[in-house]
């Protein structure tokens, strides 16, 4: 099943703290994203041409939900920081018959007109310390990066670190994107690297 690289997740403990970070990190304003009902999360969006950036954090205007929030928002602390990656995938079911066990339940989203199904995880945290991609498949022809204005930031290096590299490496053969390097290292880790008229710039 082939999977191509969607889109990078930064948390933040605020919407507002999380946008402020990654504006000066990357020297371009945000886009207004939106509300996320069913996991009481909000949004705001940066394009990065064929991908984007989502900046994500607890709406504190929506009530609190019965599962666990995506992106392990529940248990989030501390600065903003690049907390996960989401890949694409066309037949959603399929990747998941495939994917390691806790990748998640494919789950019927929207926010606005844009409408999608995403594997969320039971726990809220995804397998190999939530190193391993959450997975989406939109549905119909709207896509974020699609409507969001170009600021030339492009990602040029996804770096994901982890003790069990192998085995991560192993459950991703369905992606390939030379930007994405899986690497073995003490404790997990994401670093992106970007290039952007003010020269390259690294969140992590």
């Amino acid at each position: 099943m082939s999977l191509s690289l969607d889109h990078l997740a930064v948390s933040a403990a605020t919407l507002e703290e999380g946008a402020a970070w990654v504006e000066m990190a990357l020297g371009a304003p945000l886009a207004g994203g939106g509300k996320h009902p069913h996991m009481g999360t909000h949004n705001r969006l940066l394009s990065l041409g064929d991908l984007y950036l989502e900046v994500i954090a607890i709406d504190p205007a929506a009530p609190k939900p019965a599962h666990p929030r995506w992106f392990d928002l529940d248990q989030f602390q501390g600065p903003p920081r690049l907390t996960n990656w989401i890949c694409r995938t066309d037949d959603l079911d399929a990747a998941l018959r495939e994917a390691p066990p806790g990748t998640g339940t494919a789950t019927d989203l929207q926010r606005g007109d844009y409408r999608w199904r995403f594997a969320v995880p039971a726990s809220g945290r995804l397998p190999f310390d939530d190193c391993h991609p959450a997975l989406i498949q939109w549905q119909g022809a709207l896509h974020p990066a699609r409507s969001l204005r170009d600021h030339g930031i492009r990602l040029t290096r996804l770096e994901i670190t982890h003790p069990r590299a192998p085995a991560l490496r192993a459950a991703l053969t369905g992606l390939v994107d030379p930007r994405v390097r899986v690497e073995t290292g003490p404790c997990r880790a994401l670093r992106a690297t970007f290039d952007t008229p003010n020269g390259t710039r690294v969140l992590t």
